[in-house]
């Protein structure tokens, strides 16, 4: 037989084959069948498949779609394989890769043991907060509908939340549970209490009713209204009995108001038409009385004025929002007619004509002064002189023309 090499190999003459690595030259088999260059072939296809191998096996754990621990176990297998395989190639390269393999797997299970040990801490962040909501809600919460809703929602999203640590999920649970425990004891607690003080409370309401059913046909309007204020005050105060027995309370509460208040407005209705006539009267009187002005007759005036001022009297009380017109209108008349009565006696009083001209004379005389004393001062370029005395010039002729129009009322 003849023989046959390779780069990784060779055959010799007896057909035994054999492959070459860093150790040197190991015998993989023998070969009678054929040629050398077939047991080369067919060696070469054995290493080809075991490459295949290796190739796959990085693949995998690259894409990280293999456990570390099944990756492992898959590296040693294929580095044992390699150690031991009958096969012609580069093992020693095979080897270098499957030992590099080791080296990602060791890394990859340490990326997935700080990725399980940080989704265990993100799990008890989670639950923690749930816990911590649940307790809050446990010791404060009074809505107790939305509270009670909210505390099922935190239970779903415990079961749905990732696992923790045992130990520590164990604790986080007993909390939760004594949380949940206590809202529902606190809850029960509240509506106990809520259905005695709603009985209290119908009592209460119960007395309310019993007065103002007694008060409905009472005709004494104002003290009246005053008590059923009062009553409505102390009814907004006393609560809320049950739905049932504050609906039935309310509807006797209010028939029992609605039956004074409407007596009481048929009664306010009468009164308001007898008021609305009276204001028919005030207001022919009001016109009577308007059609004094201008006062051309005072004493005349005078006369008309008391008459119209003794029917007013007379015609009684009218609607509040006609009351202020009406009664303004007449002291509009009135007010004139007192300003013509006291101008008259101003014209004839001597003693204050005598004053008014007095006054005038006496401004007359002093701007007469001061007119001087401002020539003097310019002839003297005096400055100051001239200013002070032009301040005080002016204010006298201003003075005398308010003394000659109050003169001239005496005198026109």
């Amino acid at each position: 037989m003849t023989t046959a090499n390779d780069p990784w190999g060779r055959v010799d003459a007896d057909g035994t084959v054999y492959v070459r690595t860093a150790d040197g030259e190991r015998v993989i088999g023998s070969w009678a069948a054929g040629s050398p260059e077939e047991a080369l072939v067919f060696f070469r296809r054995k290493f080809l498949s075991l490459e295949t191998e290796v190739a796959l096996i990085e693949q995998r754990i690259a894409a990280t779609e293999i456990a570390p621990a099944q990756a492992q176990s898959t590296v040693q297998r294929l580095l044992h394989s390699v150690g031991e395989a009958n096969a012609l190639g580069d093992l020693d390269g095979l080897r270098t890769r499957l030992e590099a393999l080791t080296t990602a797997v060791d890394q990859r299970r340490e990326e997935v043991k700080a990725a399980r040990e940080h989704a265990r801490s993100e799990a008890r962040e989670v639950k923690e907060r749930i816990v911590e909501e649940a307790e809050r809600i446990a010791a404060e919460a009074t809505h107790w509908k939305a509270s009670g809703e909210r505390m099922a929602e935190l239970l779903e999203e415990w079961k749905a939340a990732p696992h923790a640590d045992r130990a520590v999920e164990a604790v986080l649970w007993k909390r939760l549970s004594a949380a949940r425990n206590a809202f529902t004891k606190r809850r029960k607690s509240y509506f106990a209490s809520l259905e005695a003080e709603r009985d209290a409370v119908r009592a209460r309401k119960e007395k309310l009713v019993e007065e103002a059913e007694a008060l409905s046909s009472s005709t004494d309007w104002g003290q009246t209204t005053s008590a059923y204020r009062e009553l409505m005050r102390q009814w907004k105060e006393a609560g809320r009995a049950g739905r049932d027995a504050e609906a039935d309370l309310w509807k006797r509460f209010r028939d029992a108001q609605d039956k004074f208040f409407a007596a009481r407005t048929e009664v306010f209705a009468a009164k308001e038409s007898e008021l609305r006539s009276h204001a028919s009267v005030k207001e022919q009187l009001l016109a009577e009385a308007q059609a004094l002005l201008p006062v051309s007759d005072l004493r005349a005036a005078r006369a008309a004025l008391r008459s119209i001022q003794e029917r007013w009297e007379q015609a009684g009380p009218v609607p509040r929002e006609s009351r202020e017109q009406l009664e303004a209108g007449l002291r509009r008349v009135e007010e004139t007619i007192r300003r013509a009565e006291e101008t008259q006696w101003r014209r004839s009083n001597p003693e204050a004509l005598a004053r008014a001209e007095g006054t005038v004379a006496q401004l007359r005389s002093a701007i007469s002064s001061l007119e001087a004393q401002l020539s003097r001062a310019r002839e003297r370029g005096d400055t100051a002189g001239i200013r002070k005395t032009s301040e005080a010039l002016a204010a006298r002729r201003s003075w005398l023309e308010e003394a000659e129009r109050t003169l001239a009322e005496f005198t026109s």
